[in-house]
């Protein structure tokens, strides 16, 4: 078995430090929102305050520098800010868990955007790009939907991707094309095929996962470890690769890779975080196959941490791209990972957990409390929410859609425009994440 990669550690003191300052500046929030600003400049003050609560918190519980707490604070909320105006604004039932899930898309966009050399912002193509998957992927993944209903929404979003001018037959379906619109007036197909390529991509492998998993026990005991793994890396891969099309339409081999992976992480870390609520439904993944047979996810989550630091290690080798930036996502991506796992308990042997712990700023016990008492409280953190929304509309004007010009066509230079592979995935992705 793998070892733990190097991590930083911290002692049972530093970590009660930390969590000190964590509820701390928790509380702070928490008597923000329950005064439930009324009038605007209300809002706009407690907004605020709430900010200004965050570098202290983050100097000590995360361990942050002054810079990395202003990049979170005055480009990556700001970012997210505009992103749910504009989602409001665009759709009113939009909801709050489908705002988050299309901020974290928008974010890891604008991140790709810093680390391939362009100014990070919120682009009419990536905003209807975060927002197209949440209507696409809850779509389909909406329990009371009929299988066939699925099927010929997910064939007739084929064809929309593929460049068919396609009526929408529903008020769902209006949404999503008009999320496409939105990526074809700034990237013309003629111009950029790679962009929709790998939306295609994505695509093939949403279908490839709905067709594989939909059939019962019978269908995933034909599974084989290999083909979940090949179904996550292309699932994973092909969305952030997507993201990095959007932030920069020319990609070459090395930032085609990295994006590639960086998605396969992000899509096994959300796996285990998930395991869970897939093992209550039913879900297939390497997590829940491993725990269904009553195998310790020790190793899966070995070998998922060794991968982190290999992404890590590829996303150095990138011309662009501060060294706070990378030290900042290499701690997001690592947390995601240990937060998983201090909810997962149970999964692990205790050997296993007692080596980890140490790699995490806060106690496992700690962290899962906290946790739990914020899944508890989501109507109230749904004020604060708005809180943010709302505030955010006083302090800029809304985010709008303009229709760009097209993006002048870059020369083609060999050493650079290289079209992004989209058929396997780097093998890397494969190889070192191989399931024990």
């Amino acid at each position: 078995m793998r070892s733990l990669p190097p991590l930083p550690r911290f002692t049972s003191r530093e970590q009660r430090t930390r969590e000190k300052a964590y509820d701390q500046g928790l509380r702070r929030v928490e008597r923000e929102a329950r005064r439930v600003p009324r009038s605007k400049a209300e809002r706009h003050l407690a907004l605020r305050r709430i900010v200004d609560t965050f570098p202290p918190f983050a100097a000590v519980a995360l361990g942050l520098r002054p810079e990395a707490v202003e990049l979170l604070t005055g480009t990556f909320l700001r970012i997210g800010t505009e992103l749910a105006r504009w989602a409001r604004g665009f759709d009113p039932e939009f909801t709050v868990p489908d705002t988050i899930q299309a901020c974290r898309n928008a974010w890891t966009a604008c991140g790709l955007q810093a680390l391939l050399g362009q100014p990070m912002a919120l682009t009419p193509s990536l905003a209807g790009y975060s927002m197209l998957y949440p209507y696409s992927d809850n779509h389909l993944d909406n329990p009371s939907l009929a299988t066939a209903d699925k099927l010929l929404f997910s064939e007739r979003f084929r064809r929309r991707l593929s460049g068919h001018q396609l009526s929408a037959g529903n008020r769902h379906e209006s949404s999503v094309w008009a999320m496409v619109e939105l990526i074809e007036e700034q990237y013309p197909r003629l111009t950029y095929p790679q962009v929709f390529d790998c939306l295609l991509a994505i695509h093939r492998a949403q279908e490839h996962s709905l067709e594989q998993l939909r059939h019962g026990a019978a269908s995933r005991d034909s599974i084989d470890d290999r083909e979940l793994l090949r179904i996550s890396c292309a699932k994973g891969g092909t969305s952030v690769l997507a993201d990095a099309c959007l932030a920069q339409p020319w990609l070459n081999a090395e930032e085609s890779r990295f994006a590639f992976e960086w998605g396969v992480l992000l899509q096994l870390g959300d796996d285990l975080q998930d395991v869970q609520e897939d093992l209550r439904r039913g879900s297939l993944t390497l997590f829940t196959r491993a725990a269904e047979a009553g195998k310790p996810l020790d190793g899966l989550v070995l070998q998922l941490l060794n991968f982190s630091q290999h992404v890590a290690d590829r996303m150095d080798g990138l011309s662009y791209g501060s060294t706070m930036l990378k030290d900042l996502l290499r701690m997001s991506w690592r947390s995601l990972i240990l937060m998983a796992v201090a909810d997962t308990r149970p999964l692990f042997t205790k050997s296993f957990l007692d080596e980890l712990e140490p790699c995490s700023n806060f106690r496992f016990n700690f962290l899962r409390e906290r946790n739990r008492n914020l899944a508890a409280r989501q109507s109230f953190y749904s004020i604060l929410f708005d809180t943010f929304v709302e505030a955010g509309a006083e302090s800029a004007s809304p985010f709008s859609m303009p229709v760009p010009s097209p993006a002048p066509i870059v020369p083609q230079d060999p050493g650079r425009h290289i079209k992004p592979a989209l058929t396997g995935g780097p093998s890397e992705a494969k190889w070192m994440f191989s399931t024990p």
